[in-house]
């Protein structure tokens, strides 16, 4: 059973970096995509970042390019989000998901609240 536990969130000021982990485990992830993503108060869910189990591919939201960052190091069954210059913005409950398909992701983890004040 694949189980995806997330962590790192918190209360950080604009401008400040937050690392966000999800821990994977319960599959061989060799081929699956990975991706986080973030919900918000009142509006819908969105992909912010992907990456495939490998590392070979990722792709970004344009609201978050250039200040956040995915990553899987190959040691490890845990996935990554480095996130930089945080905006007010950025708040949202965020989730670990998982799937075999391009955009496919019938797991998902717990979530774990970001909060960016201004």
């Amino acid at each position: 059973q694949v189980q995806l536990v997330e962590s790192g969130g918190g209360l950080v000021q604009a401008g400040g970096s937050l690392t966000l982990s999800c821990a994977a485990s319960g599959e061989r992830f060799s081929g699956w995509t990975m991706a986080w993503f973030r919900q918000a108060p009142g509006k819908e869910r969105v992909n912010v970042a992907a990456i495939t189990w490998g590392g070979g591919a990722t792709r970004y939201h344009d609201s978050v390019k250039g200040r956040f960052t995915i990553s899987r190091p190959s040691a490890e069954n845990t996935v990554y989000l480095q996130m930089n210059s945080l905006k007010p913005e950025d708040t949202a409950v965020y989730y670990c998901a998982a799937g075999k398909g391009l955009g496919s992701y019938p797991h998902w983890g717990q979530g774990t609240q970001v909060t960016v004040s201004s």
